[in-house]
């Protein structure tokens, strides 16, 4: 009789495995003996290894983590994601399922719950949703592979995975769920999971690299002798040396026209020129300033009908008649394109690879639901098309018109442009500099627009370009190429304008300090980029400065 039971729940449980592969939609059926023995289950690998040679001798057990090595997860599942999310709204559609649903991942460090993230619900087809039952996720690449699991790594570690990652021995804990975002977010039960040590080698630390760095006289900034918090900058310090704060190569601060913080890391040092990709876009903002004030092109409310020919350019539409300078200065035109969507016809993805980045912007179809200067939406194309226009109207094109009436009278002469396919500096974030070159360019506008008793800039450019011209979210604004937003730190208000880049760069321009601040770093593409800056600002360099 004993025997008789057990065989009885041994092929109940064949019964419930085998059955999950059928259901609202069919789903690829569980073909390998490895998928078999492992439904339910998360097996973390190093290389990439086929699933048909795939093996639990594969398995990793332990892992180190590094930026330049490889670490997969493979979920095995019983279904597939819209089967699993069909139980969580019987009544939707296939297609409304996976337009609304994903994986959900918990991530948990020494049974602590660290990260849970959503997956955003764009990431993966329609058709892997449907079929998938076996997934292999590129956590950390090699080879920098194109996946949305590289991204979710990266901001579990940003959002308290590195924290938690201390020197020593810690199990990592994966959950995965299935998710649907309708009225409200609901999830589902677990499942796949799967464990595994990691091992974290403690990082020596040169105690010299912690130390505030002293400043060397320089001929074009006096040193300050301002108090500051001294601790707090070793703090902060220690972080970037430890790594808990990765890629920043500069910090520089001044206060009072003075220079009070001048700090290089990884490498960098006072000569290094930084490429701090969109930064660049508030430079093309001041050149075009200069432009105007000096006649050469009327205003920023001139439209691009009078700069081209617009009829001969592909999708022409007479709204394109009405796109201003302004618009494409506060990211506001109505052409057909943005950065934030990666399926837009005019994201900067697609115009990279072109031959003519002004035709391609040109080219580019009307957005009938957006209205001139009344929807914000970032368009890195449109930064190229200021750049063309400030080129044809200058004498001896915007380069040497950069020169000789931007960087000259700051005194910056050490600085390298990247070009557009037609020779045009890149306006777009092609400028590198000296992090206190950087430093100067942010002081212009401290300075409203002069420098050294000439005015480069006039004052009114200056008011338009730090204002909000347009409202991105309840603390966030945009003006001419220039970011806002508001601090809090220990109860006190700090509104900054600043110029930001990929990678976490940023030139910050206080509203009510005499402070300028210039991070740099190569953090590009990274999800922890501008998240560190932000603390880095928050905790740290605020706090150390300003009490």
């Amino acid at each position: 009789m004993k025997k008789n039971i057990i065989i009885i729940t041994v092929n109940l449980f064949w019964l419930i495995t085998f059955s999950q592969t059928s259901g609202f939609v069919k789903s690829d059926s569980i073909a390998y003996p490895i998928h078999r023995a492992n439904i339910g289950k998360i097996a973390f690998m190093g290389q990439i290894v086929p699933i048909e040679n795939f093996k639990e001798t594969n398995f990793l057990e332990s892992f180190e983590p590094k930026e330049k090595t490889d670490f997969n997860i493979r979920v095995f599942l019983g279904n597939s994601l819209t089967n699993y999310l069909h139980l969580l709204s019987p009544k939707l559609t296939a297609e409304e399922l996976t337009k609304n649903g994903n994986y959900q991942f918990t991530f948990i460090v020494d049974d602590k719950k660290i990260y849970v993230e959503n997956l955003n619900v764009g990431a993966g087809s329609s058709e892997s949703k449907n079929q998938k039952t076996i997934l292999r996720v590129p956590l950390i690449s090699s080879t920098n592979e194109d996946s949305w699991g590289r991204f979710l790594w990266n901001r579990f570690f940003s959002n308290g995975g590195q924290e938690a990652f201390t020197s020593g021995n810690h199990i990592l804990k994966i959950e995965v769920r299935p998710y649907l975002k309708l009225t409200v977010v609901i999830s589902g039960d677990v499942i796949a999971e799967g464990q595994i040590k990691i091992n974290v080698p403690e990082i020596k630390i040169n105690e010299k690299m912690v130390r505030f760095q002293s400043i060397k006289t320089i001929k074009d900034w006096q040193v300050s002798t301002d108090k500051l918090d001294k601790s707090k900058i070793e703090e902060l310090n220690r972080k970037i040396a430890n790594q808990t704060y990765k890629n920043i190569t500069s910090i520089v601060v001044i206060k009072d026209d003075k220079l009070l913080i001048e700090e290089y890391f990884n490498g960098a040092k006072r000569n290094t020129l930084h490429d701090p990709r969109s930064v660049g876009k508030s430079f093309a903002s001041t050149i075009l300033g200069i432009a105007i004030k000096e006649g050469y092109i009327k205003s920023e409310t001139q439209t691009l009908k009078e700069f081209y020919d617009l009829k001969s350019f592909q999708n022409y539409s007479t709204s394109k008649d009405s796109i201003t300078l302004k618009s494409l200065l506060t990211m506001s035109s109505n052409l057909e394109g943005s950065d934030m969507n990666s399926e837009s016809i005019g994201n900067e993805e697609n115009m990279y690879p072109t031959k003519n980045w002004v035709d391609f912007t040109l080219n580019l179809p009307i957005d009938k639901t957006k209205v001139v200067g009344k929807q914000w939406d970032y368009f890195t194309a449109g930064c190229i098309v200021i750049g063309d226009i400030i080129h044809k109207s200058v004498p001896n094109g915007l380069e040497k018109y950069a020169d000789k009436n931007l960087f000259k009278p700051l005194g910056i002469t050490n600085y390298k442009w990247e070009f557009t396919p037609q020779k045009v500096a890149n306006t777009a974030g092609g400028i590198q500099l000296r992090s206190l070159d950087f430093a100067k360019f942010g002081q212009l506008y401290k300075n409203k627009g002069a420098w050294n008793g000439k005015q480069i800039l006039s004052q009114e450019w200056i008011a338009k370009s730090l204002s909000h011209q347009m409202a991105i979210s309840e603390n966030e604004y945009y003006g001419y190429l220039f970011w806002n937003k508001t601090y809090k730190v220990n109860g006190v208000d700090y509104e900054v304008y600043y110029s930001s880049g990929n990678g976490g760069n940023k030139i910050f321009i206080f509203k009510d300090q005499p402070i300028v601040i210039v991070i740099t770093s190569t953090a590009y593409n990274t999800a922890y980029g501008h998240k560190q800056v932000e603390q880095i600002m928050q905790e740290y360099l605020i706090p150390a400065i300003t009490e």
